[in-house]
């Protein structure tokens, strides 16, 4: 019987994991969870930051670009929606962040600390925690990833630990050390497992009148705990929590530390009876996982007292209880206003002195960018339109040098200046000058254009009615936005956007033109025939013999031919015998290893000879601003052939193909297509 003809529960119950989920319901006395849990796997003792720490490298790494590249943390490659939520371009900051849970988890200092992310709005910041929290969630559902917690069951009544604590803090104070000592025999990690803390106030009350009754015999308080799998969930409010500062005046510390349950005051008679309160604030929550703070920054000061103790004491005041001990990882994020508002308070030392800063910036590098924009546009067909190659490059192109300082350097661009910091070759400068401008540039990426305002107009131009949205499209639209652009207040900085918008406008008609200019030489036969009509030329230059022509009579080397094609890669009148003779030594290398000489592999030689052959045949297929429209069946056909190899060799479709050749028709049309304008592109 196939799936489909079985009964489609019977189906669904053949997908189901019947073991792991039983592993996940797994249920035992205090005695059996220290026998047949906690002796063969050690690690559900760790706390909050070694489990963290765990989780991020459970998903393992890949190797960086680059020689000193840090590694790429493939949690934050978005590994659950096929990365949807990927992050892109943050490798450094992201591995900052992972050294700093490492030392957190080794009892270096910062598990005492708030981890603050930092950087400008539209940056990852959320994005990160979100990955962190979803990857927290899968990791405890793991069995490397396994965490326990307890019911008290006492005189018919079943009342589970309301912070999740773990078991081992049922241990008493003295026997603590030899189990920590007998455990880190077998762990053997680079952190140890330590048993700190205390049980929450419903565990000791619990505890206490348990102890009481059993004369002080512990063996027989631990029959009333019933241990249990359980597993992190930020929907159920289980070991993740999450907190947005509302407005000021309704901002209440009880949404923290829980509160009192005034219907059951009456029923236990006391409002410092622990079973009448709701250990159910965020700090509560989150015990035993992390808690995220939403823009920490605007937190009232009554609930940054609360922090303060959080991270440096591990523990809170719930109202009418003493110091109550958590475990857990603390992360705030906050934007560039905020946090010069803070560096500005004195009255904030104390908050700064309990912050780690992790500088979350833009993307400087294009290609990390425009990986952003495919997650939500690709060139397939988007409503009917068409998206034409280059769009979102030059999107992101131009997004990157609004977050760039402007160059030093008189000789680099402020284009040349993203290329470099791309992984491009620029003449002059190499990974040296780059990194001497990155330290001289400490708060790049800090401003700029956000990656949201780039993909808004990037919609905006989609829903257009123009039938294939390209890049001067997608230029317009981010010029048309500038103008109501709320993050672009000042009147200097939008001009220097719309310049930096020219700019890129250029550089992406100098792309096409050079791609038109090679789709029309892009004959192999045409460019065999000139290439050894060439070499037969500088063959006989430099031997000082005359060449045979196609009749059969000899005649001297063809001076103008050679220097036609020279003059398209700047050889200049005093340089070309230096590179003829060196372009005379390869072909003669490759002969003496029985090979023959192949101009493709030379990127210089290639290019000129594309070039002579596109100036040889440009006015013959007459491109004109109206290529949709001509009637003439040659020329029709020729710039078919054209059209043909600018969708094969560079992925445009018919409509964009067209767009493309219009447009550089016209750049012809106004003398913009000389060789030297086109080789500079």
């Amino acid at each position: 019987m196939t799936d489909c003809e079985q009964p489609l529960f019977q189906s669904l119950l053949g997908e189901v994991d019947a073991a792991a989920r039983a592993a996940l319901s797994w249920e035992g006395s205090f005695p059996e969870f220290l026998e047949h849990v906690v002796e063969r796997d050690p690690g559900v003792a760790r706390n909050a930051w070694q489990r963290l720490l765990d989780a991020v490298e459970w998903y393992g790494t890949e190797r960086g670009e680059g020689e000193n590249a840090p590694a790429r943390w493939k949690l934050f490659g978005d590994p659950f929606t096929g990365g949807r939520d990927a992050v892109f371009g943050l490798d450094d900051a992201l591995d900052q962040l992972v050294r700093i849970l490492r030392a957190g988890a080794r009892g270096y200092g910062p598990e005492r600390r708030v981890v603050l992310l930092h950087g400008p709005v539209g940056s990852s910041k959320s994005t990160i925690v979100r990955l962190l929290k979803r990857g927290l969630e899968q990791y405890s559902r793991s069995p490397e990833g396994a965490l326990y917690t307890f019911d008290w069951h006492v005189d018919g009544e079943v009342v589970p630990s309301p912070m999740n604590q773990d078991p081992l803090l049922l241990v008493p104070e003295e026997a603590r050390p030899a189990l920590e000592r007998r455990l880190n025999a077998a762990w053997r990690r680079e952190y140890a497992l330590r048993i700190d803390g205390e049980l929450d106030p419903v565990s000791r009350f619990y505890y206490r009148h348990l102890f009481e009754r059993y004369q002080g015999d512990w063996a027989k308080v631990v029959e009333h705990v019933r241990v249990r799998r359980f597993t992190l969930s930020e929907h159920d409010r289980r070991g993740i929590g999450t907190f947005q500062p509302k407005d000021e005046k309704n901002q209440d510390s009880t949404e923290l530390t829980g509160d009192l349950n005034y219907r059951l005051i009456a029923h236990y008679g006391s409002d410092s009876d622990p079973r009448a309160f709701n250990f159910d604030g965020e700090f509560n929550v989150a015990n035993r996982g992390l808690l995220e703070f939403i823009e920490v920054l605007k937190l009232d000061v009554a609930f940054l007292y609360d922090l303060l103790g959080a991270t440096q004491e591990h523990s809170i005041k719930p109202k009418k209880f003493a110091q109550t001990h958590i475990d857990e990882v603390i992360l705030g994020h906050t934007n560039e206003p905020e946090y010069r508002k803070l560096q500005n308070n004195e009255l904030m030392e104390a908050f700064r002195d309990r912050t780690i800063k992790v500088d979350v910036p833009y993307n400087l590098a294009a290609s990390d960018e425009v990986q952003i924009y495919r997650r939500q546009f690709d060139r397939r067909c988007l409503g009917g339109r068409s998206l034409a190659p280059h769009t979102l490059e030059m999107a992101a192109l131009w997004a990157v040098t609004t977050r760039l300082e402007d160059p030093t350097h008189p000789n680099l661009t402020m284009l040349q200046k993203a290329r470099l910091y791309d992984g491009a070759e620029v003449q002059g400068f190499g990974p040296e000058h780059v990194r001497e401008m990155q330290a001289a540039a400490g708060r790049e990426g800090l401003a700029g254009i956000s990656p949201r305002y780039v993909l808004d107009r990037i919609a905006a131009a989609v829903v257009s009615d123009a039938p294939v949205v390209g890049p001067l499209e997608v230029l317009d639209s981010l010029e048309q936005g500038l103008v109501h652009h709320s993050l672009v207040s000042n009147e200097e900085t939008r001009k220097r956007y719309v310049q930096l918008l020219g700019a890129i406008r250029e550089e992406y008609e100098d792309v096409i033109k050079v791609e038109v200019q090679e789709a029309i030489a892009a004959d192999e036969e045409a460019l065999d025939r000139l290439c050894s009509k060439y070499v037969d030329n500088v063959r006989a230059y430099t031997t000082r013999e005359q060449v045979v022509g196609a009749s059969g009579a000899p005649s001297d080397p063809d001076e103008r031919l050679m220097r036609s094609i020279e003059e398209k890669i700047d050889v200049t009148e005093p340089r070309k015998d230096d590179f003829r003779y060196e372009l005379m030594s390869y072909v003669t290398e490759a002969h003496a290893r029985g090979e023959t000489f192949d101009y493709r592999k030379n990127k210089r030689l290639r290019r000129a000879l594309e070039l002579k052959v596109f100036e040889d045949r440009r006015d013959t297929i007459q491109l004109t601003s109206e290529v949709s429209t001509v009637v003439d069946p040659d020329t029709q056909e020729k710039i078919g052939v054209i059209r043909h190899r600018l969708m094969r060799r560079f992925g445009y479709d018919e409509l964009s193909a067209n767009a493309v050749l219009q447009h550089v028709a016209g750049l012809f049309a106004r003398g913009e297509s000389k060789a030297g304008s086109l080789e500079a592109a």
